[in-house]
C-alpha cells in the first residue's frame, strides 16, 4: 500500500486555496479592492462580508456554501469563488449549473413575505478558475440573458455570472486584473492590490487560531467521507498531534483546544513520543499500523 498525504500543510496553502481565499476576503476593505478589480468598476462599501455562508432550508435538501458572500451599502450582492480543478474535470464541476442553484438560494434567502419582486438585489457571481473554464483562451466569460430573437433585448433580470480565467496571459486586459492572474498562477506579488494580498496571506499562515481551525475542519471533512475515512482522519490527527507536540502541549490541551477525545488524542500521542524530536509523520503511522505493507 502506498501512503499518500491527503492534506496540504497549513504554511503551504495559497490564495488560491479555498480556506485561505476565505481568510484573506474576511477584510472588508481588501475585500472590495478585489470585487472592484474583477468587475473593473467601482461598488459601494461592503456592509456585510461572510465566508463559508451556508444556505439550507430543508432537512432532507441539497445545502449549498458560498466561499465569500457581500453584500454593499447600495444593496447589491456579490458572491465571490475561487474554484481549482483537483481530481475532477471540468464537466463533472457543473460549473454552469451551480451558479443557478447557487442564484436561485441567495434569491430566496434575500426575500421576506410579502416583499415585491423589485426588492431584489443585483447579484454578482463570479468564479475565480486557475484553469480555463470554456477552453476558449478567454480572460473571462461574462454572461448575462439575452433573447434568442432579438438579441439586442437583455432580460435585465439583475444578475450576472462572470467566470475567471487566470491562467490568462495576454497583455490585453487591465494591469491589475492580469497582475492578479499572475498572482494566483505564480505566486510573485507585483503591484498594490496582489502585494496587498500577499501580505494578507504571510500574516493568515501565522495565525494559530486559523492553523488550527483549518485542521479541525479537515477533521471533520473525513468525519464526512465514506471513503478512506478513518485512515484520512488519523493521518490529519498524527499531523495535528505533531505539531502541537514541538509547542509542548500536553494531550489534555490538545483533546481542549481540538474538542477531540481525550483516548483518541493519547493513542497518537504516545507513540509519537518514540520519535522526538523530528516526529516524522509517516514512522508515526506506520507504528501505529504495522498490519499494513507500505511500498515506495
Amino acid at each position: 500500500m502506498v501512503r499518500q498525504r491527503r492534506m496540504k500543510d497549513y504554511d503551504e496553502l495559497t490564495f488560491s486555496d479555498d480556506f485561505m481565499f476565505g481568510k484573506v476576503m474576511e477584510d472588508r476593505d481588501l475585500c472590495r479592492r478585489i470585487i472592484e478589480c474583477l468587475l473593473q468598476r467601482p461598488i459601494g462599501e461592503i456592509t456585510e462580508c461572510q465566508t463559508q455562508r451556508e444556505f439550507h432550508y430543508t432537512s432532507d435538501g441539497k445545502p449549498i456554501r458560498l466561499d465569500v458572500y457581500n453584500e454593499d451599502r447600495d444593496h447589491n450582492v456579490y458572491d465571490t469563488e475561487m474554484q481549482n480543478l483537483g481530481n475532477k474535470s471540468i464537466g463533472e464541476l457543473e460549473l454552469p449549473r451551480r451558479t443557478r442553484f447557487y442564484q436561485s438560494a441567495m434569491d430566496v434567502d434575500y426575500m421576506n413575505a410579502g416583499q415585491s419582486y423589485k426588492s431584489l438585489p443585483d447579484s454578482n457571481i463570479m468564479f475565480i478558475c486557475t484553469f480555463d473554464p470554456y477552453g476558449r483562451g478567454l480572460s473571462r466569460y461574462t454572461f448575462t440573458a439575452r433573447c434568442k430573437e432579438e438579441s439586442d433585448i437583455i432580460l435585465n433580470d439583475g444578475t450576472t455570472k462572470v467566470f475567471y480565467n487566470a491562467t490568462y496571459e495576454g497583455d490585453d486586459i487591465p494591469e491589475d486584473l492580469k497582475n492578479l492572474y499572475r498572482y494566483i498562477r505564480t505566486g510573485i506579488a507585483v503591484g498594490d492590490l496582489s502585494e496587498r494580498i500577499n501580505e494578507a496571506v504571510i500574516k493568515c499562515r501565522k495565525n494559530e487560531v486559523w492553523r488550527t481551525q483549518y485542521m479541525k475542519e479537515w477533521i471533520i471533512m473525513m468525519d464526512e467521507r465514506e471513503d478512506g475515512r478513518k485512515e484520512g482522519r488519523e493521518e490529519i490527527l498524527i499531523s495535528l498531534v505533531c505539531k502541537k507536540l514541538k509547542k509542548n502541549k500536553t494531550p489534555e490541551r490538545m483533546a481542549e483546544e481540538l474538542e477531540i477525545d481525550i483516548e483518541e488524542i493519547k493513542k497518537i500521542y504516545d507513540v509519537a513520543k518514540e520519535f522526538a524530536p523530528e516526529y516524522d509523520e509517516d514512522e508515526i503511522f506506520m507504528k501505529m499500523h504495522p498490519e499494513i505493507e507500505f511500498v515506495d
